[in-house]
C-alpha cells in the first residue's frame, strides 16, 4: 500500500519562508515527525520533497525602488542623522519612569492621543482638533499623502530636498514632479511656479529649513506658493516640513486659517531630544485634520509615545536653552570651515552641508570615518556630488570633528 502523509497540525505547510529556509524547515520537520512515530512503533512515513518556494511580485511601479539607507556605525562621533546631541532633562526622565509604571498595559491607548494633542496644541496657540500626532514626522507625511495624494494625482517636490518626500509618495502610487532648485540650492521660484501650474499637484511640499542644505525658506517664497496651488483649478495642499524650525527664525505656522490649505509638519526628533521615540505632528485646519483621522489606523500612538510626548511639552525652557547651544556650535562650526578648503550651504538648522575642494567628498567620507567621526555623504541625492553634512554636536564632538576633517582635507 502506498504511504501516506500524516495531516497533523505540525506538518501543514507555514506561510513564511526567508531565502527557502522555509522549505528547508518543513522538509527536515517532516522527517523528523516521521523518525518519532517509527520510534513509538508507529508506521514510518517517508520523505516528501516541497514544491520551491513561489516569489509573488512587487507591485510595477515599486520594483525599481530602493529603501532607506544611512550608515549605522559604531564609532566614536556620530554625526550623521540630525539627532540632539543631548538627552532630555533628567526630570523629564523621571517623570516619564513614574507614569509608565501607572500604565494600564492590558488596555489599549488613547485611540485619538487627547491629552497629548491639547499640549501641543497649548505650546502652538491653535485648537487641539488642529493637531494630528503620528509615529514620527515620516508616518505623519505618509498619511498625508494617503490621504490626499494616491494614483491619479501629482506631488511636487524640489530638489534637492528631503528624500523621503518623493519616496513616500511613490509608496502611495502618486506621480511625483521633481523640479531642480537654483544652483546655489535656493528654490527658483519661477520654476517652481510653472511647475505647480503645468502638474496641477494635489500635494506641493517644501521643506524649511531644508534638508539637506540647511537653508531657511524666504517668506515671500512660501506665501507665493501657497497662492499657487490655492489658485489651481482644483486647490492643491502646500505642506512645510519644519522639522528643523526651531533652529531657524521664521515659521509657517503663522500662515495657518481654517480656509488656506497650508499645513506645518513638525517632530520631537530634533529639538526635543526624543528621536528613540518616533513622534511626529501637524497642525493644520480642522477639515484637514478629521480627514487624516479617516485613514490612520487604530490605536497608532502606544502609551509609552503619548505619555513621553505630553512630558516633553512640560520643559519647553530646557528645549530652548538646547536651541540655543546647537545654534552657538553650529555657527563656531561655520566660522571654522570658513578657513578649510570647502564651499559650505548657510545653515538655518542643526547641521551643515559642505563640499571640500580639491578631493572626493567619499574619500573625505572615509578619512573622517577612519578617524571614528561619522558624518552624512549626501552624493546620493541630485546635484550633490562630493557633499557632505555634518550634524551639530556637542562641543567636544565638534571639536573631534573639525580636528579630523583637518587631517583629511588636503
Amino acid at each position: 500500500m502506498r504511504p501516506t502523509v500524516p495531516t497533523s497540525r505540525s506538518q501543514r505547510p507555514r506561510p513564511w519562508s526567508e531565502s527557502g529556509r522555509g522549505v528547508r524547515h518543513r522538509q527536515t520537520e517532516a522527517r523528523h515527525t516521521a523518525t518519532r512515530a517509527h520510534a513509538l512503533g508507529e508506521r514510518r512515513v517517508a520523505s516528501v520533497a516541497l514544491p520551491p518556494v513561489t516569489r509573488v511580485p512587487v507591485r510595477d511601479d515599486l520594483r525599481a525602488l530602493e529603501g532607506y539607507h544611512s550608515p549605522q556605525v559604531d564609532v566614536r562621533v556620530r554625526l550623521n542623522t540630525n539627532e540632539s546631541p543631548v538627552e532630555p532633562p533628567a526630570a523629564w526622565r523621571d517623570a516619564f519612569a513614574a507614569e509608565m509604571s501607572r500604565v494600564e498595559w492590558h488596555r489599549y491607548p488613547d485611540r485619538a492621543a487627547t491629552a497629548l494633542r491639547a499640549g501641543i496644541a497649548e505650546v502652538h496657540g491653535v485648537a487641539p482638533e488642529q493637531v494630528f500626532a503620528a509615529n514620527g514626522s515620516n508616518e505623519v507625511l505618509q498619511t498625508i499623502l494617503l490621504t490626499f495624494a494616491g494614483p491619479g494625482r501629482t506631488v511636487c517636490t524640489f530638489e534637492p530636498t528631503y528624500q523621503l518626500h518623493a519616496h513616500i509618495a511613490r509608496l502611495t502610487g502618486v506621480r511625483v514632479s521633481e523640479t531642480d532648485r537654483s544652483p546655489d540650492f535656493t528654490l527658483d521660484l519661477p520654476a517652481a511656479l510653472a511647475a505647480i501650474e503645468r502638474e496641477q499637484p494635489s500635494v506641493t511640499f517644501l521643506c524649511s529649513p531644508n534638508n539637506p542644505t540647511g537653508l531657511v525658506e524666504p517668506p515671500a517664497n512660501v506665501r507665493a506658493v501657497l497662492q499657487a496651488v490655492t489658485s489651481l483649478p482644483t486647490p492643491g495642499l502646500l505642506v512645510v516640513d519644519e522639522a528643523y524650525a526651531q533652529f531657524a527664525g521664521w515659521s509657517a505656522l503663522e500662515l495657518l486659517d481654517e480656509d488656506t490649505p497650508v499645513v506645518v509638519s513638525r517632530t520631537f526628533s530634533k529639538t526635543w531630544s526624543m528621536a528613540g521615540t518616533r513622534l511626529g505632528y501637524v497642525i493644520g485646519p480642522r477639515w484637514f485634520v478629521s480627514e487624516l483621522d479617516k485613514v490612520i489606523l487604530p490605536y497608532h500612538l502606544d502609551a509609552a509615545k503619548q505619555i513621553a510626548g505630553r512630558l516633553a511639552l512640560r520643559f519647553v525652557g530646557e528645549m530652548e536653552e538646547r536651541v540655543q547651544m546647537i545654534v552657538a556650535e553650529r555657527e563656531r562650526i561655520v566660522r571654522a570651515l570658513d578657513a578649510l578648503p570647502v564651499d559650505q550651504v548657510p545653515s538655518g538648522a542643526n547641521f551643515v552641508l559642505f563640499r571640500p575642494r580639491g578631493v572626493p567628498g567619499r574619500k573625505v567620507w572615509q578619512g573622517l570615518l577612519d578617524r571614528s567621526v561619522l558624518v552624512r555623504d549626501c552624493s546620493s541625492w541630485p546635484r550633490l556630488d562630493d557633499c557632505l553634512r555634518v550634524t551639530v554636536g556637542t562641543p567636544d564632538e565638534n571639536d573631534a570633528f573639525l580636528a579630523a576633517l583637518q587631517e583629511v582635507l588636503p
